[in-house]
């Protein structure tokens, strides 16, 4: 069977993107980050295609209609939409992928890595913590992942999750894209940013794939939700307990437990 790679897109940390504006429909800088991120999965999906293998791209970010297929390499399959499944970024994913490739992935909330972080809706959480550990959107993916024995290959993102992600999974392949400080992103040149993605997934490709890390007999996610209102909407939920004032604690046996919680907190 042809060997298929997974790749999660998301729309942060693409190169450029700065402000929320910019990541929402109809308003001002939209089209650009979508035209960027497009072209950002596109360079990702040549080095794959010169692999011999098929790219398979998930649209990740809103409503999850942002890459424009057209523009995409001939031969890449899209997934638009969400698929109503608590795997969210990762629908679609099984243990027949080879890999997963993350483009546009962004600091989690909780960190100061990007003036855009946030893990999940940034309305509905502070930060989230998995067996104590600052958690992002990659570190619950990459764990989902691994539960179908499928490993976590490349990302491209801000600096700071570039960082978090390289200390999660050894061996894992980076690019930064962008540094960010308060509001501001110091971000490389956008056709530096394909390039640079290209040759280091082909790289990565040709190498071979790093080890899958072995998911935790048990995953304790606390999560601080904004307000009182929301511990206690959250705690009418079997299994989750308040920890704190403002944060509530689940423990979850799989990684579909997990992202089921997850989704239903969080959104």
């Amino acid at each position: 069977m042809e060997k298929r790679y997974f790749i999660s897109a998301d729309i942060e940390g693409i190169t450029d993107v700065t402000f929320w504006s910019e990541t929402e429909e109809g308003k001002q800088g939209y089209d650009a980050a979508c035209e960027q991120m497009t072209r950002e999965t596109a360079a990702a999906c040549r080095a794959v295609l010169a692999a011999g293998a098929v790219p398979v791209v998930r649209d990740g970010h809103g409503g999850a209609c942002n890459i424009r297929h057209m523009d995409l390499p001939e031969g890449t399959e899209l997934m638009r939409g969400w698929a109503c499944s608590p795997a969210s970024m990762m629908a679609g994913l099984d243990s027949t992928f080879s890999g997963v490739i993350y483009i546009g992935y962004h600091a989690p909330a909780g960190s100061d890595g990007s003036p855009l972080a946030h893990t999940s809706e940034y309305e509905l959480v502070r930060w989230a913590k998995i067996n104590g550990q600052l958690a992002s959107e990659f570190t619950l993916n990459s764990l989902y992942a691994a539960s179908f024995g499928v490993p976590s290959l490349f990302l491209s993102g801000d600096e700071a999750m570039c960082r978090m992600a390289e200390a999660e999974i050894p061996g894992l392949t980076t690019v930064a894209v962008k540094r960010c400080k308060g509001n501001s992103t110091w971000n490389i040149h956008p056709k530096t940013a394909e390039k640079a993605i290209e040759e280091a997934v082909a790289k990565q490709l040709a190498a071979g794939v790093p080890a899958v890390p072995q998911v935790p007999e048990t995953m304790v996610l606390d999560l601080c939700l904004p307000t009182h209102q929301s511990v206690r909407s959250a705690c009418r939920l079997p299994g989750v307990e308040k920890i704190a004032d403002d944060v509530v604690r689940y423990t979850a046996k799989t990684t579909e437990e997990l992202k089921m919680i997850c989704e239903l907190i969080m959104g």
